[in-house]
């Protein structure tokens, strides 16, 4: 039986429809009831919800919180670790578990959505299938996989022309 631990920090990917406020917003759980679609024999994913914020919002102390997190998963049970996150701010999240945990003996995956979970074209069940895949597959490390593409977490950034994430990395001639 593999074995994942999921944070969930909230961002695009957990957003609802408020009718309330007629805007999206960051108010329950959703990543939980993806997983349960998914088809996963053979893995167990044991998931911990941090916090429900848009990345935007997320603070260094916010930070600490996902890298204590972090630590006291991998002291439980040294398992691959998937965070859901806000694409705003996934990268600073990530180069602040990547400079504070300089041994890693797992992946540890980042990975987060442009459009919500339950909205039409929303590539959150894509990334989330991807970055449970990717969790068995890659080396130790801190990763960002987003829409089929896998970067080392310090080279990437986010292209909001795009819409996507692209390499900082200059391709090998």
């Amino acid at each position: 039986m593999r074995f994942i631990h999921l944070l969930s920090c909230g961002g695009t990917m957990e957003k609802i429809y408020s009718e309330r406020t007629g805007s999206v917003e960051n108010i329950e759980d959703k990543v939980v009831r993806y997983l349960d679609r998914l088809r996963l024999p053979e893995t167990h994913v044991e998931t911990t919800r941090l916090m429900n914020k848009d990345s935007l919002d997320m603070t260094d102390a916010d930070r600490h919180i996902v890298l204590d997190a972090v630590r006291t998963k991998l002291s439980e049970r040294a398992a691959p670790i998937v965070i859901t996150h806000g694409t705003d701010t996934m990268v600073e999240t990530g180069m602040c578990l990547k400079r504070s945990l300089p041994e890693l003996s797992v992946p540890i995956v980042l990975t987060g959505a442009m459009t919500p979970l339950g909205f039409e074209n929303s590539d959150g069940l894509q990334n989330l299938t991807e970055s449970l895949f990717a969790a068995h597959l890659l080396p130790a490390g801190v990763w960002l996989v987003m829409h089929n593409n896998v970067f080392p977490i310090d080279a990437v950034r986010k292209d909001r022309t795009l819409a996507r994430f692209v390499s900082t990395q200059q391709p090998l001639a």
